[in-house]
């Protein structure tokens, strides 16, 4: 009997210890087998989670965020404790205590499972990290097999919080957020050390569903799970009663819910420089790079002058476009049931597309036209309270409006309109006025003259309205602004501004065997005539004679050199801007005439930082000769060294500033431009006036306008004076006040001869008067004047052409001229605008 007891447990004994020896040898098959190529898990020492890229202001002011996945990075180190409990809570109490995987939790989970109970995960944190960055997230038993494997093995290469930080900056907690704080930022716009223990439990209640426990949408079951979640944190340890029990008792206070401003709120609307710096940088970088780098650029903008951009542009935009009192409206609307609902119709208001109602226009707020009586329109306003004695359109407000008199010939209750606010001199509501997008865009864009640091850019009339950047993206014909490169390549080619053109006609066969007779916008001529003028009236003519007198490829290597184009065609028409360019390019090449002929690169960063805080891009290459020294005497400065190269000669660049200040002060723009520094530019405006430019500069900043319909069609009654030059002359009223300016600098190597304006004749050196104007010359070259120094560009001058009237170049009045034998002429003043041509392409 004890022989058969003894064989009994023997055999038992030898059956487990077989079948241990057979488990362990199992087991140990499959960790062999399943071990073998999984990825290397020490990798993750060197990880560098996507986060979020922000673009910063000159100023140091965020502006902007691009990213794949909305997330922002935090160290252990500055993750509160108590977001690690609630998260250790809610995911894996025996956190600190495993060694990657947790026996009894998975003991349990089976237990539950073989009851009925809903099957639920038993994956520590370190599994979910494992799971999150180098395995699927498919439900297999292979992949969990991995997953324990992995986990065993990080615990032994990597601490615990090491591991913790990976999982709280990786883990997808809705809203496209990703990690804690983007999390915190998303739902609180707080930061994490601001978090309270309701809100911190919030966050650690979404990992397991955070598609399902909405703020808003599952409010019940969001604030249910989170409401565990105080418990568990309460069970632990880690909160005493009375905080978990107070936590438990608050609302779920969210950004979603409206209960808490948006960070997002917090920033300007995207707006076109900002997305062209992700452009450029896109480029530059890489599109991962930039959108999962946690980039730090530091921008070029200056918000001050970039808002005075959009004004200026929008104002000259809208103001012609009043001009034809043609009503278009949104062409959004509302249904009529939800009308005599508030809360029906401002969500409706809410949801319509910022392509119908931009809401990026400074002071335009979207509304719904409510009702339609009695003259006037009574319209509910996009988040204001609701004011049925103000809030309305009157029949004063439709007087630019040809065919309507009253509020009811043009709205009809549900219309979507954008309306603004007209206030009286004391600040008053004086009334709503209904305001509409213009069809004619345009764009704008100001840069620093030294530096090439783009302080503004305006790509059209709203960004949310239309995302195509006009000022770097759309290319058109620079017409007449494009004549100080023919102007600049004469002059470097021993031309002077007193060197008399003839303006006279001419023709150029074409290949088709007609011919091409380039005319000036006024269709007349008018004999010789100086440099100087030619630029101030832009005179086709004397362009192109000029243009082939110097030779087309010179004119060509010119503009490829001041970056205008990159291969110009030589053809004669091109010398008159016929072939298209862009606003960015033509202000940067301005740029150069404005500081002595010195190459400068236009840039919209200043610097690129990594998410170490390493620079990896600086725009100003220059350097600092002084600035290691440890002291610098009272009165002085540190030198800076440039290293630019000089792309055109000083004197050059003087003379042709010094013409194209003649455009400002008595040329093509004299109406427009009046400011109280000294300003240079050119107008242009090209056939039928499709596209009308105007560029300027003052001593340091440069900047340019355009105007155009998307698809080019005449612009009726458009120049480039007439409407980009109050546009430029409205933003450096600006710009003036806060970078000031002044002379044009002078460069050595030269003097000063008063000449005859109109016939380009010497006079004495105390010569004055309307027609006098002091030219530079370059020393050691004695200059030739008048008719001895004429050209005509290859072609005889006209039968019987007269020289240049004097009554056309001065109008009415009388000013007096000390001529260099020392008599006294009187002359008259200078003309009008429209007198003389006001340029063009042919």
């Amino acid at each position: 009997m004890l022989r058969a007891i003894f064989s009994f447990f023997g055999a038992i004994f030898s059956f487990l210890t077989i079948g241990a020896v057979l488990g362990c040898l199992i087991v140990g098959a499959v960790i062999w087998m399943y071990g073998r190529d999984l990825p290397n898990h020490e990798q993750l020492a060197q990880y560098a989670p996507p986060t979020i890229s922000r673009v910063y202001s000159s100023e140091g002011a965020l502006i902007d965020e691009f990213a794949e996945e909305r997330r922002l990075f935090a160290p252990s180190s500055e993750i509160p404790d108590l977001v690690k409990e609630a998260f250790i809570s809610a995911e894996d109490k025996n956190f600190y205590h495993h060694r990657g995987y947790d026996p009894m939790g998975m003991v349990k989970a089976a237990v539950d499972a073989a009851q009925g109970a809903r099957l639920r995960g038993a994956s520590t944190i370190t599994q979910q990290v494992m799971k999150n960055f180098l395995l699927s997230s498919d439900r297999s038993a292979e992949r969990k097999i991995k997953e324990l494997i992995l986990a065993a093995r990080l615990e032994q290469t990597m601490s615990k919080d090491k591991i913790l930080e990976l999982y709280l900056n990786e883990i997808y907690l809705g809203q496209n957020s990703y990690g804690v704080a983007a999390a915190a930022q998303t739902y609180f716009n707080k930061k994490l050390s601001d978090l309270t223990p309701g809100e911190v439990a919030y966050l650690a209640a979404l990992p397991q569903r955070p598609s399902t426990l909405h703020p808003v949408r599952d409010y019940d079951d969001a604030v249910g799970r989170r409401n565990y979640v105080l418990r568990e944190m309460e069970d632990n340890g880690y909160l005493t009663d009375a905080v978990a029990q107070a936590a438990i008792a608050e609302p779920l206070r969210t950004v979603q819910r409206g209960d808490i401003p948006g960070f997002r709120q917090s920033l300007p609307p995207r707006g076109y420089f900002t997305d062209e710096v992700r452009r450029q940088l896109s480029r530059d970088f890489g599109e991962t790079q930039f959108f999962t780098g946690g980039l730090s650029v530091r921008s070029t903008l200056d918000p001050l002058m970039q808002a005075a951009a959009e004004q200026s542009l929008r104002d000259g935009l809208e103001k012609y476009d009043r001009g034809f009192g043609i009503w278009r409206g949104t062409g959004a609307t509302i249904p009529a049931e939800t009308l005599e609902d508030e809360a029906a119709w401002r969500k409706a208001l809410y949801e319509v597309a910022n392509e119908k109602a931009p809401r990026d226009i400074g002071g335009w707020i979207p509304a719904v036209v409510l009702s339609v009586a009695g003259g006037e329109a009574q319209i509910g306003i996009e988040n204001l309270p609701r004011d049925p004695e103000t809030q309305k359109i009157t029949a004063e407000d439709v007087k630019w409006i040809r065919k309507a008199s009253v509020p009811g010939d043009i709205l009809s209750a549900g219309d979507v309109v954008l309306v603004r606010r007209i206030e009286n001199s004391d600040g008053s509501l004086d009334r709503w006025s209904l305001r509409q997008v213009p069809l004619l865009q345009g764009a704008f864009m100001a840069m620093d003259v030294n530096t090439g640091r783009v302080l503004a850019m305006q790509g059209g009339f709203s960004y949310q309205d239309s995302v195509f950047n006009r000022a770097t993206q759309a290319t058109r014909q620079p017409g007449s602004s494009f004549k100080p490169f023919v102007y600049a390549a004469a002059l470097d080619s021993g031309y002077t501004p007193a060197t008399i053109v003839v303006d006279a006609p001419i023709e150029f066969p074409n290949g088709d065997g007609s011919m091409w007779r380039p005319q000036n916008a006024s269709n007349k001529y008018y004999g010789p005539t100086p440099l100087r003028t030619g630029i101030e009236r832009s005179r086709n003519v004397m362009t192109v004679r000029l243009a082939n007198a110097v030779g087309m490829p010179v004119v060509a290597q010119y503009a490829e050199r001041f970056g205008v184009y990159d291969h110009m065609a030589t053809h004669l028409a091109n010398a008159l801007g016929s072939e298209e360019t862009t606003l960015f390019r033509m202000v940067s090449a301005y740029a150069m005439f404005a500081n002595g002929g010195e190459r400068v690169q236009p840039s919209l960063v200043d610097r690129v930082q990594d998410r170490f805080g390493r620079t990896t891009y600086r725009h100003d290459d220059r350097d600092c000769v002084d600035c290691d020294i440890a002291y610098v005497p009272p009165g002085t400065a540190p030198r800076i060294a440039s290293h630019r190269e000089q792309i055109m000669d000083p004197i050059t660049a003087y003379q042709l500033t010094s013409m194209m200040r003649g455009v400002v002060e008595r040329g093509t723009a004299s109406n427009y431009v009046n400011l109280p520094v000294p300003i240079a530019g050119k107008t242009g405006t090209t056939n039928d006036a499709r596209d009308v430019w105007f560029v300027g500069f003052s001593s340091n900043i440069v900047a340019g306008c355009f105007m155009g319909y998307d698809n080019p069609r005449e612009i009726p009654h458009g120049s480039g004076g007439g409407m980009c030059g109050p546009v430029f002359n409205d933003f450096m009223k600006e710009a003036v006040k806060k970078f000031g300016g002044g002379p044009f600098r002078v460069p050595p190597g030269g003097h000063f001869i008063n000449i005859d304006r109109v016939t380009g004749a010497r006079l004495s050196a105390d010569a004055s008067g309307p027609g006098v104007v002091a030219e530079y010359f370059r020393d050691g070259i004695e200059p030739i004047f008048g008719l001895a120094a004429a050209i005509d560009g290859g072609f005889a001058m006209g039968e019987g052409m007269p020289m240049y009237s004097r009554d056309e170049a001065l109008s009415t009045g009388t000013d007096e001229v000390l001529t260099s034998t020392g008599e006294r002429k009187s002359i008259p003043k200078a003309a009008n605008f429209g007198t003389i041509s006001a340029g063009g392409l042919y």
